[in-house]
């Protein structure tokens, strides 16, 4: 009998091809299963890598810089007082117009004065006449020179408080004293004037100065004539340049300061007294340092950097230069073209993996403005 009649045959090969099934079916679970975990693991390495925004170090000039704040003061300035009493007649000038020195700025009632004046220049022809006609007489002798001398201390005196009642008749005009501009008005037409009151405040804008107190470790980098930018809060977006004028030669004991004045010049109109600001006077220029943002830099201890390298990250240690703005200079520890993690490094360690997240993906992942989403809604309606 054939062995594929015998019914015991028909059974062993039927058993044969299902081992062999198995096998083919067990081998191929295997390969599949390998392949499976190699892409989990792939996936999970994904997963746990932090994302982490990174800038590369480039090279740009930089400048060694001291900052602070101060407020605006005038070069010159004057309280304008009246130096007599009366009545204002006519007040010329108003808050913000801009005068000369010399200009009239008041007028008070004179008539006063000019009788004062007038009496004063009656009493002196008269000690003059008198002493012209003892003069004649001491010569034939009917005078005596005592007489003579006495005349003429008596013209003296006549003459200067002739002289006195011209000048308090000047007063009655009150004139700036500097030029600059009518900072207050503290008179109305009207008004009596008692002496000595304060009636304007001027102040010369020409040329506004700002005084900053440094710190004396800065004494052997700031010097007179450095350039000087300033940044007014009154006035966003502008920026204005001056220089240092004068150092003081000493450094306060009590502070440990010396003072810096910088000046600016040509701002009229813009720059006003009074005004805060934030200057920065720069004091060395480095024009091909390399740089990286401030950033990047580590705040927790030596200065470092976390260095991005293929999918992790490394933490190296630099030593830094001038910082100017937003940057820093690397005199050590990287090389131009280094990527450094700017955004992301508070989950970051030693070795961990990163995932850099660029710029402009960011920001396409970031929401639409609330503008540009209603006008897509208009639009679709």
């Amino acid at each position: 009998m054939s062995p594929l009649t015998h019914p015991h045959g028909r059974s062993g090969i039927c058993a044969a091809a299902l081992i062999i099934s198995t096998s083919l079916l067990l081998g191929g679970c295997s390969a599949g299963g390998e392949e499976a975990q190699a892409k989990t693991q792939t996936e999970q390495k994904a997963v746990d890598a932090v994302p982490v925004e990174a800038a590369k170090a480039t090279r740009r000039a930089v400048a060694a810089s001291y900052t602070g704040t101060a407020a605006l003061e005038p070069r010159a300035e004057s309280q304008v007082v009246a130096k007599t009493s009366g009545v204002a007649l006519a007040v010329l000038v108003e808050e913000g117009q801009p005068v000369k020195a010399g200009q009239p700025l008041v007028r008070l009632d004179a008539d006063r004065a000019r009788l004062a004046v007038a009496q004063g220049e009656a009493q002196m022809r008269k000690l003059e006449n008198s002493y012209h006609r003892a003069q004649k007489l001491v010569a034939q002798q009917l005078i005596s020179a005592a007489d003579v001398d006495q005349l003429r201390f008596d013209l003296e005196n006549a003459r200067a408080q002739y002289r006195l009642a011209t000048l308090e008749l000047s007063y009655t005009t009150v004139v700036a004293p500097i030029s600059g501009v009518i900072a207050s008005r503290a008179i109305k037409t009207g008004n009596f004037v008692q002496i000595n009151t304060p009636i304007f405040r001027i102040v010369d804008d020409s040329r506004l100065e700002a005084t900053l107190n440094v710190p004396e470790r800065e004494l052997a980098t700031l010097r007179a004539g450095q350039p000087v930018t300033l940044l007014a809060d009154a006035l966003p977006g502008q920026s204005f340049t001056g220089k240092v004028d004068r150092i003081a030669p000493v450094v306060d004991a009590g502070s440990g300061t010396f003072r810096v004045v910088s000046a600016f010049d040509g701002h009229a109109g813009q720059l006003q007294p009074g005004m805060f600001g934030r200057l920065r006077i720069d004091y060395d220029q480095r024009a091909d340092a390399l740089v990286v943002p401030r950033l990047a830099l580590l705040d927790d201890g030596d200065p470092a950097v976390f260095k991005v390298e293929a999918d992790k990250v490394r933490r190296v240690a630099v030593k830094l230069g001038y910082a100017e703005g937003p940057w820093v200079e690397i005199r050590e520890g990287l090389a131009e073209g280094d990527r450094v993690v700017t955004a992301g490094k508070v989950a970051l360690r030693d070795g961990t993996g990163v995932q850099v997240i660029e710029a402009a993906r960011a920001q396409q992942a970031a929401p639409a403005p609330v503008a540009d989403a209603k006008a897509k809604a208009e639009t679709r309606q």
